[in-house]
């Protein structure tokens, strides 16, 4: 983001009125002006559909590739597929990895559902074992990415994690996880959907087999719509669907009869049916084009700034703040034994300051619209319910 964008002018793109404290985006992003403007000229493209050119099917797809494979550094945008959800990314890792009896499958504990019910069902279909690293006590919380680590093992057939836990932000030592993962053989899949956007992402150094992301979130796009790459562990994969558009030549519209098996290059074939999408992937590529505009860099320096001011703010309040050890957009903040987390975030609802609960964290996420204005208004209202609830 250049730097004559304050956090006001960035603001002011999105409908965020002045007394609305909105440090929820891991929940779901509002939508700049620019996202909105494209999805009303996506509509109305489909209300006319005379005007639509059979290769209207395919630029903002390929444009949407490109942009998340120059955020993510992938080398080429062949190796990006556009996807629904994360689930649907997931499940096409899941079809595609042999997992057998005698073999196992590391995760997180408390990890988002999308990247557990499927290794559930895969272990349950194949008698493999599905390990589940707990998280460790608050005392202990560094040695988690250790654990991780720990359980990998010569059986291990996969091993699937976030960049960082949705419910607190505890960061996870990727770099370490994927060296021991290649070590012996297994797949490394990555959830990015609350980091990337947000904080600096490179597939040329972590080096995961896949990467799914869902793009409602930081990477502040409509809902049902993401992004994923896959690597060359999967470039023989079979897709979940036989969609028309993932085969070769579907370019030619007047040849799709001539029907063929043959798939279209790179992941391309794992991208989900009618993903030509009128109104959503213009929306994507505009919120990917603001999103490199901004860069996760710049997002983190401020969320930084906006955190430490936060911790400052409740030194003595009772409420236990994050550590260096989560991450600056997201994190989780403790609230004193006895407190309910549930009340606290309805009170704080009836002061127009918006976070969430998840798990036994109050988790609040800062992006470039925030302010210390936003920081000072939950300080005060986390403050306010401390106090009362005691």
């Amino acid at each position: 983001m250049p730097e004559s964008q304050t956090p006001d002018s960035v603001r002011n793109q999105f409908s965020l009125p002045r007394d609305i404290h909105y440090l929820n985006n891991a929940y779901m992003s509002p939508l700049s002006a620019a996202v909105r403007e494209a999805g009303v000229r996506g509509i109305m493209r489909k209300a006319r559909p005379f005007e639509i050119e059979s290769e209207d099917f395919f630029e903002e797809v390929e444009a949407v590739r490109s942009l998340f494979a120059q955020l993510v550094h992938a080398r080429s945008p062949e190796r990006i597929a556009v996807i629904p959800s994360v689930s649907y990314g997931i499940a096409q890792v899941a079809r595609n990895t042999r997992v057998e009896r005698g073999r196992n499958i590391v995760i997180a504990g408390g990890q988002f559902p999308s990247n557990v019910y499927p290794w559930r069902r895969v272990c349950s279909d194949s008698g493999a074992e599905l390990r589940v690293v707990e998280r460790p006590s608050r005392a202990a919380a560094a040695d988690w990415s250790s654990r991780i680590v720990e359980a990998i093992d010569r059986q291990t057939a996969l091993v699937a994690l976030p960049q960082l836990h949705w419910t607190d932000g505890s960061l996870f030592r990727l770099k370490t996880i994927g060296e021991r993962a290649r070590d012996v053989g297994a797949a490394f899949v990555l959830d990015g959907t609350q980091s990337i956007g947000a904080r600096s992402f490179d597939i040329q150094e972590l080096l995961p087999d896949a990467v799914i992301c869902a793009g409602y979130k930081w990477l502040t796009g409509p809902y049902s719509v993401g992004a994923a790459f896959y690597g060359p562990r999967y470039d023989d994969g079979v897709p979940i669907e036989d969609a028309w558009l993932s085969r070769e030549g579907s370019e030619d519209f007047s040849g799709l009869t001539r029907y063929t098996d043959r798939l279209r290059a790179g992941a391309r074939r794992y991208d989900v049916g009618e993903v030509s999408n009128f109104v959503l992937i213009p929306m994507f590529r505009a919120a990917l084009e603001q999103v490199l505009e901004w860069t996760p860099g710049r997002v983190q320096r401020h969320a930084l700034e906006l955190k430490e001011a936060l911790c400052q703010a409740l030194d003595g309040s009772g409420v236990t703040a994050p550590s260096d050890t989560h991450a600056a957009h997201l994190f989780g903040v403790q609230l004193p034994p006895g407190v309910d987390p549930r009340t606290v975030q309805e009170q704080l609802s009836e002061r127009k300051v918006y976070v969430s609960v998840r798990g036994t964290s109050v988790r609040v996420s800062i992006h470039l619209y925030n302010d210390i204005n936003d920081i000072r208004a939950l300080a005060g209202a986390l403050r306010e319910t401390v106090r009362t609830s005691h």
